[in-house]
């Protein structure tokens, strides 16, 4: 049985993906911050259909702690799978804010940039020796990297520059047959960011051509898509997977 790091598995997309990846007989190793709880309900549903999982703490946001991490994955994977490899790693955790150019803070683009562009880029780097040939990294972005939306400036350029590392992964990967892909949603119904309220979401709905905000687990699908065989032949790709938002 492969096994999958996501990052951010314990609640929206992350932890539909968390599922949605057990479904197709891989192990997963699911990472929290600040609920515990939440990631261990994920652990609980996913064994009760059968699969194998396990929840461990990461700070995304803090490169110096991927090390002691990647010791743990070890033990974990030693522990539950009796393996020493991870065959992926689902780039996932993330945090949206709200906040016009003219008045974003130092602080708040640093603490965007480390957990969007620097953790993903050194958590692939810290786990990379654990990857087995033939692996595959998904790197979750956004459509607002393609459609400029105001308020998210600092959010949608690391989104941006996560893209352009995807296929840098994939290049230089390509010799271990790793693959990388970027997975891009649009629109969805989560907690990132506050949520949607009903006008919002009208609004968001209306300038998608299948009528409709998107759901958490339209994207887990795809991700669990580019892990599997399916998408063996995939790579250095950016899939948005967003309905048809302002096409």
């Amino acid at each position: 049985m492969g096994v999958i790091v996501i990052t951010g598995g314990s609640r929206g997309i992350g932890a539909s993906a968390a599922e949605h990846i057990a479904k197709k007989g891989l192990g997963v190793v699911l990472t929290y911050n600040a609920n515990p709880e939440a990631a261990a309900s994920v652990v609980q549903r996913i064994e009760q259909t059968g699969g194998k999982a396990a929840a461990l703490k990461l700070d995304v946001s803090d490169v110096g702690s991927f090390l002691a991490f990647r010791e743990s994955v070890t033990m974990s994977l030693r522990d539950k799978w009796h393996a020493t490899t991870l065959s992926g790693l689902v780039n996932n955790a993330g945090y949206g804010l709200f906040n016009p150019m003219a008045t974003v803070s130092e602080a708040q683009f640093d603490g965007l940039f480390d957990v969007h562009l620097k953790g993903p880029f050194f958590l692939t780097q810290a786990l990379l020796p654990l990857l087995e040939e033939g692996a595959s990294i998904v790197n979750l972005t956004s459509a607002t990297a393609r459609v400029a939306t105001a308020g998210v400036a600092p959010y949608a350029a690391f989104k941006g520059g996560l893209e352009v590392l995807t296929r840098y992964m994939a290049k230089e990967f390509g010799e271990r047959r790793i693959r990388a892909n970027a997975v891009s949603p649009g629109a969805i119904r989560t907690e990132l960011g506050g949520g949607l309220n009903d006008e919002f979401e009208a609004m968001l709905a209306a300038q998608t051509a299948l009528g409709r905000v998107g759901e958490p687990e339209d994207v887990a699908r795809v991700i669990a898509m580019l892990l599997s065989e399916e998408g063996a032949w995939i790579n250095a790709q950016t899939v948005e997977v967003a309905g048809g938002y302002n096409i």
